[in-house]
């Protein structure tokens, strides 16, 4: 019997995952920064990229009347004090979607300490503006937003990580120069962390 040809035929480099993890944090312009979504504003679903397979995975659903209150993502080839990539609220004009890059600009840090197993470490929230917001585009550091919004901010991740059992305590505010910082010293870790890797493999 004759073989029936395939009904799909893979496009030339579809085997190759693209990483989204590996994209230039810094966009073409100053002080721009490229944010990859995970997570919408308004989600109940808290999704995650995986960096092993290329794509992204719903990783928990919220308890009822709990939402993401502005999109959340990351900044691609930076690695943070939890060995991921260090993440980022976006506040931005309406939702975006999972794997969407978003050009933002830092505006401050919200610092927080969490324990977890019984541990406590630094996990500083970062907070930036989408360059393309309407609502937003006169947001320069933390003290140009509303404290409504900043509270409600706080509010969330204190909620969110006590429903994984981490409490986390928001402990201070800082500009967006302490945020610039904190990026570039989480893009060095992740360059000494493929350095490294790199000579191990050629051991």
């Amino acid at each position: 019997m004759k073989k029936r040809p395939p009904t799909t035929v893979p496009l030339p480099g579809a085997s190759s995952i693209c990483n989204l993890g590996s994209f230039q944090p810094r966009s073409g312009e100053d002080n721009t920064w490229n944010v990859i979504i995970e997570t919408p504003q308004g989600s109940r679903n808290k999704y995650t990229y995986d960096h092993r397979h290329g794509l992204f995975k719903l990783k928990k659903v919220l308890p009822l009347g709990n939402v993401f209150p502005y999109d959340f993502g990351f900044l691609p080839s930076t690695l943070a004090e939890d060995g991921d990539p260090i993440d980022v609220l976006v506040l931005m004009d309406t939702s975006a979607f999972p794997g969407c890059l978003v050009p933002a600009r830092l505006v401050g840090v919200i610092e927080g300490r969490q324990t977890e197993e019984g541990k406590k470490r630094r996990n500083d929230r970062l907070i930036a503006v989408a360059t393309d917001s309407h609502n937003h585009r006169d947001i320069v550091t933390l003290r140009d937003l509303d404290e409504s919004i900043i509270t409600e901010i706080e509010h969330f991740f204190v909620a969110y990580h006590n429903l994984e059992g981490t409490p986390f305590k928001p402990i201070g505010r800082r500009g967006p120069k302490h945020a610039e910082r904190l990026v570039e010293e989480a893009m060095q870790a992740y360059f000494d962390r493929l350095r490294a890797a790199a000579l191990e493999k050629a051991g």
